[in-house]
């Protein structure tokens, strides 16, 4: 953990705070005890960075409306950038989790480390409060800012990739919630997208909605998707082999 520490932008007062932050609600499974885990300030994380992104959004573009906004926050805070930026400061190795559920993956699933990352967030606002919260927001946050600033908004990401992917060859995507978990009141989803039958692009989401959007904006991206949007492909559907 103080390897970890070292690399955050913040000095905790207290580390008990952090050491909850990366404690996985699976991590008593072994002890056979419940432990404080990290759900509450996950709870409180999620708010606190809603708050400080919106505020730093409504500076940076004084002439859009509400509408954009809320699609620049929303690229902002989905799954995977809040994994992008635990995956920066090497998050995974120091989340405590159940030997089963490391096994499984966990270490690197996008779910548990944006749960963690906004733990962590939840820790500094708690231990720090308002001010150290949105230091250490902005400071982790720079290249997903200056990523949402370079790249055009996708308004509805899945509407666009269906017409793309239709004008090509008449078929849509076919969308599919590949895994879930988390208990009910913090449900995390993962799903995928594929087109005669390859697949596109994967999101995760804190909902089915959010989780799909997120497969259909990595789609959006892929080589196949940007080489049908911009004519580079006869239009004869593929197959995967």
């Amino acid at each position: 953990m103080h390897s970890l520490e070292a690399r955050l932008p913040h000095r905790f007062a207290d580390p008990a705070l952090l050491r909850q932050a990366l404690t996985h609600s699976s991590a008593g499974f072994d002890l056979r005890k419940r432990i404080a885990d990290n759900q509450r300030q996950e709870f409180l994380g999620d708010a606190v960075l809603q708050l400080v992104l919106s505020a730093k959004l409504y500076q940076l573009y004084p002439g859009e409306d509400e509408g954009l906004l809320t699609k620049l926050r929303t690229r902002l805070v989905q799954t995977g950038a809040l994994a992008r930026v635990a995956r920066t400061l090497k998050l995974g190795p120091s989340i405590q989790m159940s030997r089963g559920e490391e096994a499984n993956g966990g270490r690197e699933r996008d779910n548990i480390l944006a749960d963690a990352m906004e733990a962590i967030i939840g820790a500094v606002f708690v231990d720090g409060g308002y001010q150290a919260a949105t230091a250490f927001i902005e400071k982790l946050w720079e290249s997903e800012l200056a990523s949402v600033a370079a790249a055009p908004v996708e308004h509805n990401p899945k509407g666009q990739l269906q017409e793309i992917l239709q004008d090509h060859s008449g078929k849509p995507p076919v969308y599919e919630i590949i895994s879930s978990e988390g208990p009910d009141h913090l449900k995390n989803f993962n799903a995928k997208v594929s087109w005669n039958g390859v697949e596109l692009g994967q999101g995760a989401g804190k909902s089915k909605k959010e989780a799909q959007t997120a497969a259909a904006l990595e789609a959006m991206n892929s080589t196949l998707v940007v080489a049908l949007k911009n004519k580079l492909l006869p239009t004869v559907p593929l197959t995967s082999k």
